[in-house]
Parts: structure tokens; C-alpha cells; sequence
């Protein structure tokens, strides 16, 4: 009706006091109306503090419950047991757990991830590092901000409350060169691959694989350096074409990585070359079943990520339970068993070989 007065009387000469009394009040109207509406936004943001805090305290343990955050090196099918027995923790001791896989194995994508589970109030990051130094500035933030840091793959992590490897690193590398001297004998050339040049665990096996070679198989030699191919199946299966036409006494390529031993089959496949070049890899059954069927790979040696996640979880429980004492030789982690210790690393020896014996009896 304010509207409308307004309307109707300004077309009338003398009308102009009331046209601006009438403009006066609707302005002062909504003026109230705003102020109202200030007030009830206001109280709602208020009581959203409030649940947001009790949430917050819930999220931080007050109530015995956690909340953490998986983060693997990238978002391959080696890491779905991670999050399934992650997950799988979660269930069995009251946990909140996320899993954030980066989209790619970049180092400064997963700082970003840590830092973004951090800001989103974690307990506890649980990391496969694709750089152990490049780790060490954000796990510090994560230790001012009292959050846990337990990693995998990466022995004696600097910055790290613990580190947990579910094969013994020492003796790992030794395996791989078996396999290639099963399939091809003990002389000829043979390349290694590695995710990158920075990812700790490869590079340990690696340096475990060369000793091995120089004191064992004599005969056997290795081409020019170690190659990094990423966790990239098509730049691992370029890279062995490219070693293919280099080097025409190649025998054997040993992939640390998840997606170096399928993408070498592919090449050898493409090739033609089953049973002349033995290939041998960390990764899992499912990715690898058809290149071992056909004999484009000779064999995988791996171990499962998921019992690595559900250790991981449980140390980090365990400290903010503070039981962080309780942490050492002797100690038994349920479902997975007893492991030794190297300072802060705890070491199992779970080793699994992967041939066309027993490719069909797993799915993962």
C-alpha cells in the first residue's frame, strides 16, 4: 500500500510532503526489516559456533574418538587396500577415517593435501611420502598443531613420530634379483626402475638389488642408472621401448613402483618378446594378472598396503592415548603381528610373490 500511495500522489502538484513522508516511513520500514533480519542472522551464526565447537571437540578425541587422514603417494589400485583397512580400523576401534589420494605422485600436491587435512582439524596424517625432505616443513606444522604423523615406504622419516614398512628393506631388493635369474639365468644386461629418484623405499630396494648383483650374479649388469617413470604406466612402457632398441643384450628390468611392471609388460608384449626379457615389479595382482598369464611379466613382489594403513592407524591411536611408551620391541599390532624395530621405523617381513601359480587367488 506504500508502494502504491507513493505512486499515485507524485503525479499531484502539493502532494510533496506527502510523497516524502510516505518515502520517510517505507525507508525507515526497511531499514527495521534489515536490522531484523541482522539480528536472526546473527543468532544463527551463533548457534552454529556452538555446534560447530561441540563437533570440533569431538573430532579432537575429547569423547575417545579421532579423526584420520590417509594419504598416499597417489591415486592408483595399489593404495584401495590402504583405504579399505583404513576404513577397517575406523570400524574397529570408533576412528573417523578419510583417505585423500593426490590425483598425481607430485610432491608439492601432497604437502597440499597434508596441509589441507590439517587445517581440517585430523588428528593424525598417515603418509606413503613421494619425498622424504620435501614432507619434513609441513609434518613440522603438523606436530606444532599436536597431529600425528605416521608414514610408510619412507624408513627413519625425518619428522615423523613413526615410520612402518611391511617388507624388510634390506633384504627386499635381493628377492627381485632371484626372479630375473629364475627366467633368464645369471648373465646379461638389466635396467631398474624407480617411481622417482626421491622416493625413499625404491631407492633403498634398489641400492639392496645392485649390492646384491655385485656380490652374487657378477654376470649380470646394469644399464646406465636407475630410471625414474613416476607411478606412469605409458612413460614405464616408452622408457622400455627406448631400452628395447638401446640395448640389445637386455635380460631383465626389475620396476619399483606400481606401474612400472605393467607398462614394461606392455612393451615386451608389443614386441613379441615373452621369455626372452624377464620382468619383475611391485605391483598388485589385479594390475599385473594378464602380463604374468602371458608371460610379458615374470612375476610381482609385493605386500599389502591395506595391513601397512591399518598399523599406521594404530601407533597413531596409540599416542593419543598416550600410550607412546608402549611402542617397542614386544609390542603385537592385532591382525597384523609382531615387528622389529629400527629406530623409529617398525619393520615386518611380509613379502608376497606373484606368479601364474597364484595370480587368480587374490583381488586387489
Amino acid at each position: 500500500m506504500i508502494i502504491k500511495s507513493v505512486f499515485i500522489n507524485y503525479g499531484y502538484q502539493g502532494s510533496q510532503k506527502k510523497v516524502h513522508f510516505i518515502y520517510t516511513t517505507h525507508h525507515k520500514e526497511r531499514k527495521m526489516r534489515k536490522e531484523k533480519n541482522l539480528a536472526v542472522l546473527m543468532i544463527l551464526f551463533i548457534i552454529g559456533g556452538i555446534f560447530a565447537a561441540g563437533s570440533g571437540q569431538q573430532a579432537s578425541g575429547s569423547s575417545g574418538k579421532y579423526v584420520f587422514t590417509g594419504i598416499p603417494k597417489v591415486n592408483v589400485p595399489w593404495f584401495a587396500s590402504f583405504e579399505k583397512k583404513l576404513n577397517q580400523f575406523g570400524q574397529d576401534f570408533g576412528v573417523t577415517t578419510s583417505y585423500q589420494a593426490p590425483s598425481s605422485a607430485d610432491e608439492a600436491l601432497q604437502v597440499r593435501t597434508i596441509e589441507d587435512a590439517i587445517n581440517q582439524g585430523t588428528n593424525a596424517v598417515l603418509v606413503v611420502p613421494n619425498d622424504a625432505n620435501s614432507l619434513v616443513p609441513v609434518f613440522q606444522r603438523a606436530k606444532q598443531r599436536n597431529v600425528v604423523v605416521i608414514t610408510h615406504e619412507s624408513p627413519n622419516q625425518p619428522s615423523a613420530d613413526f615410520d612402518v614398512e611391511m617388507i624388510d628393506n634390506s633384504t627386499y631388493g635381493a628377492k627381485f634379483v632371484d626372479e630375473i635369474v629364475k627366467a633368464i639365468g645369471t648373465s646379461g644386461d638389466y635396467a631398474i626402475f624407480v617411481g622417482s629418484l626421491t622416493v625413499p623405499a625404491h631407492n633403498i630396494w634398489a641400492d639392496g638389488t645392485e649390492k646384491y648383483v655385485a656380490e652374487k650374479y657378477p654376470g649380470l649388469k646394469l644399464v646406465a642408472s636407475r630410471f625414474p617413470v613416476g607411478e606412469d604406466r605409458n612413460l614405464a612402457r616408452q622408457k622400455t621401448l627406448e631400452l628395447l632398441q638401446t640395448y640389445p643384450n637386455l635380460k631383465g628390468i626389475i620396476c619399483y613402483g606400481s606401474e612400472g611392471a605393467p607398462g614394461a609388460g606392455q612393451a615386451i608384449r608389443e614386441r613379441g618378446l615373452q621369455g626372452k626379457i624377464a620382468v619383475v615389479g611391485t605391483t598388485t595382482p589385479n594390475a599385473i594378472k594378464e602380463f604374468i598369464k602371458d608371460g610379458s611379466v615374470s612375476a610381482a613382489i609385493i605386500w599389502d598396503s591395506g595391513d601397512a594403513s591399518y598399523t599406521m592407524a594404530y601407533l597413531a591411536k596409540m599416542i593419543l592415548d598416550g600410550k607412546r611408551g608402549d611402542i617397542k620391541q614386544g609390542m603385537n599390532i592385532p591382525n597384523i603381528g609382531q615387528p622389529k624395530f629400527d629406530g623409529i621405523t617398525l619393520i615386518f617381513d611380509k613379502p608376497l610373490v606373484i606368479n601364474k601359480d597364484n595370480v587368480d587367488n587374490y583381488n586387489f
